[in-house]
């Protein structure tokens, strides 16, 4: 036997040593039964396995089985096939004999008609074709901020494929049309000309906002009222999801949560949830981290941490609160005290890592399909120090996105000594070591003080005045705690997931992607953002995607071609089982 076609896409299904479906980039794989093992490769011993995860070639497993245990009784006379005989002399039965399609390169006598209709429809087909082939794609990207390069570069590899970036800023526009030959840019505020992104949504093939998610449901609109697809890195909120049916109404799919977090932390969990579902296996536990940071080389500041784009959402995020599941219990972390339930996070040692949660994680058992886990809990990555650092800027009020006069716009300039010194009702002529005192006391240790030094908060320099301490503290941060030419960041995603097997097996999988940016190139954090919404993207243009309304990259047809396609871009996890 040279070759297998698995038309169930089961793994684990009537081809027991199929354990992962194929893909229509790399449609065949070769299995060894010897060593039982697959491999990307032609070469070698084995036979070449073909089964292309992709709808409607997609079966439901009772007609798996039902279909395998039909074709079982004449697996053995199908073997008996020999390439070097005439089909008249193979040693088939009646019922295989009658099934052959085609033999030696030629049709059977029984399916001779089809290549008489294949005659009669080569001269459409060959119009059909051509007409394909010269059809322009016309994607719409709305931002061009720190991830739209990779996902515009991937994109752009298609000559077939048309660009237009529409921004409201316009030295970024500039970059990424000069350097890409199938890219145009313009200037867009989708806010302030709704009229103008309609007339671009309408000229769309696909829509890929990257602007601020708040604007996501204005750019759906757009594109259920002028039916063109829709593509976002960001979590589907709550004002998406009510733009569901309307969407679906529309006949249109709208890709969301495509990005790293959420995104690449869905595929990754999802492929190995399906992987023990199909084995008959549950989910004990669920524990992701992820985030992302500085290069250890560049972290030497208080907070360990530098900012790509507005420090404003990183820091409100710190105060928000969280929920998950621990051992079947709901724990409630309430706002203003996540920071303090941070823990030291040990799966990479080389790594001085602290976690905490991240919003609601218990919407995730029902969402990924393991209502068994007893435990749920997503949360987010920082070095070491981090939050004790934060914690001193909430404990002193800095976090508060409240309007505060000593910062008002048209108010009187003032340094952040002297701003300081006002949250803390003293004089600014108080001496420096007893200001320390007082602020030590104030945000909870001399740590704390030492950070906020470090930070510039104790300075002659003056206050960017935004109206509120948040946004005043983040234009600060945002200065001071930048990437410098030729550093570098990273991103950390870690999976930790408890399994039980039917032989009464316990074994703990622990998931890892650990990704540098490249200075001078594209950032880890750019990299793993913008091409996973790329991918998802050109999915939709070329018709892999087929879900309507709001969809998420949960189903194999989605997060199996994905994965393979970041593992090309050299976005790839490691693996690691231990028995428990």
């Amino acid at each position: 036997m040279v070759a297998l076609c698995d038309i169930s896409a089961d793994p684990g299904g009537s081809i027991d040593f199929m354990t992962e479906c194929t893909t229509i980039d790399s449609p065949f794989c070769l299995y060894d039964a010897d060593q039982n093992k697959d491999a990307n490769s032609f070469r070698g011993p084995g036979v070449l396995v073909c089964s292309i995860d992709n709808m409607p070639t997609q079966l439901p497993r009772e007609a798996t089985d039902f279909f395998g245990t039909l074709l079982f009784p004449y697996v053995y006379n199908i073997m008996q096939s020999n390439a070097d005989r005439p089909f008249e002399q193979q040693p088939f039965n009646p019922v295989v004999k009658n099934a052959v399609i085609a033999s030696n390169g030629r049709l059977t006598p029984n399916f001779e008609y089809i290549d008489e209709l294949r005659r009669g429809s080569r001269g459409s087909r060959h119009k059909a074709c051509m007409a394909h082939a010269q059809a322009e794609k016309k994607v719409l990207v709305l931002g061009s901020g720190y991830v739209a390069e990779p996902l515009v570069e991937y994109l752009s590899r298609d000559p077939k494929t048309h660009i237009h970036v529409a921004s409201a800023v316009q030295t970024e526009l500039d970059t990424l049309t000069s350097k890409y030959s199938n890219v145009e840019g313009g200037i867009l505020d989708v806010t302030e000309r709704p009229d103008h992104l309609a007339t671009l949504v309408e000229d769309a093939d696909v829509v890929v906002s990257l602007l601020p998610y708040v604007l996501h449901p204005l750019v759906a609109r757009a594109c259920i009222q002028h039916k063109t697809n829709m593509v976002t890195a960001s979590y589907c909120t709550p004002e998406m999801r009510a733009l569901d049916e309307a969407a679906r109404d529309a006949d249109i799919t709208v890709v969301n949560e495509v990005g790293l977090d959420p995104g690449i932390d869905h595929c990754l969990a999802m492929d190995c949830f399906d992987e023990v579902h199909h084995g008959g296996g549950k989910i004990r536990s669920f524990v992701s981290y992820c985030g992302g940071l500085p290069a250890p080389e560049c972290s030497d500041n208080a907070l360990r941490y530098k900012f790509s784009w507005s420090p404003t959402g990183v820091l409100r995020n710190t105060t928000q609160g969280a929920s998950y599941l621990l051992n079947g219990k709901m724990v409630e972390i309430p706002a203003g005290s996540l920071l303090k339930s941070s823990q030291r996070m040990n799966f990479l040692p080389g790594f001085a890592l602290e976690g905490f949660a991240n919003r609601d994680s218990t919407i995730y058992g029902k969402l990924y399909g393991i209502q068994e886990a007893a435990t749920l809990l997503r949360g987010t990555l920082r070095y070491c120090g981090y939050s004790e650092a934060v914690l001193g800027l909430q404990e002193l009020g800095l976090l508060s996105e409240e309007s505060h006069p000593a910062v008002h716009p048209g108010g009187p300039d003032i340094t952040w000594h002297e701003l300081i010194c006002n949250l803390l009702g003293q004089s600014d002529e108080i001496f420096y070591d007893n200001l320390r005192l007082q602020l030590a006391q104030r945000a909870g240790g001399e740590e704390r003080v030492r950070a906020m030094e470090q930070l510039g908060l104790l300075s002659d320099a003056p206050v960017r005045k935004r109206g509120s301490l948040l946004h005043s503290l983040s234009e600060q941060l945002a200065e001071r705690l930048r990437y410098g030419p030729g550093e570098r960041d990273l991103v950390v995603l870690r999976h930790e997931i408890d399994i039980a097997w039917p032989d009464k097996r316990q074994e703990r999988r622990g998931i890892n992607l650990v990704s540098y940016g490249e200075p001078g190139g594209f950032s880890a954090m750019a990299k793993t953002v913008g091409y996973p919404c790329a991918i998802a993207t050109q999915m939709v243009i070329d018709g892999e995607i087929q879900g309507r309304g709001m969809v998420l990259p949960l189903s194999p047809e989605i997060f199996r071609p994905v994965l393979k396609r970041l593992e090309r871009e050299g976005i790839t996890a490691t693996q690691q089982t231990t028995t428990l």
